[in-house]
């Protein structure tokens, strides 16, 4: 392979969606990487896809779904959100055989346990650094979180 012959691999690669090439033969070997495919992916955490992007769009069943959704955010002034402080899959029991650590209605003290979060084969308290009433839990049981995700939010009145 000559250079007008690489010449025209590397222009071909530049056209074209691909991001890497690799062509080898017994006397040599060519990788050819492009930034194609970096400027095209972009993350989207869900969270933010839902409240934007299915709202408008929903049909007469879903408003009634996202209007609960909505109301915290209008709430969140007067109430203190308990955030996951790591990655990972939260619990709302300690175990499947045991009761749920907190329910809506319950009165929560600074240091309680409201749940759990399994990270890396860890289960790790996580405990309340408000006192109040637990007035809405966010998460399902079993999903996983992000780091500072909302969990809870409580009334600390």
């Amino acid at each position: 392979m000559d250079i007008k012959d690489i010449q025209n691999l590397i222009r071909f690669v530049a056209k074209s969606e691909v991001s890497e090439v690799k062509y080898k033969t017994k006397d040599f070997e060519i990788n050819i990487k492009t930034n194609n495919a970096a400027e095209t992916v972009a993350y989207i955490p869900q969270q933010n896809i839902i409240p934007q992007a299915a709202a408008p769009q929903a049909t007469p069943a879903a408003p009634q779904a996202t209007a609960p959704v909505a109301t915290p955010a209008e709430d969140e002034s007067k109430y203190v959100a308990v955030k996951s402080p790591m990655i990972g899959t939260f619990y709302r029991k300690p175990s499947p055989d045991k009761d749920v650590f907190v329910n809506v209605g319950d009165s929560i003290s600074v240091g309680d346990t409201v749940c759990v979060i399994e990270a890396m084969k860890l289960f790790n308290q996580i405990e309340a650094e408000v006192s109040g009433k637990i007035v809405k839990i966010l998460v399902d049981d079993a999903t996983p979180v992000e780091y500072d995700q909302p969990l809870f939010l409580v009334d600390p009145s």
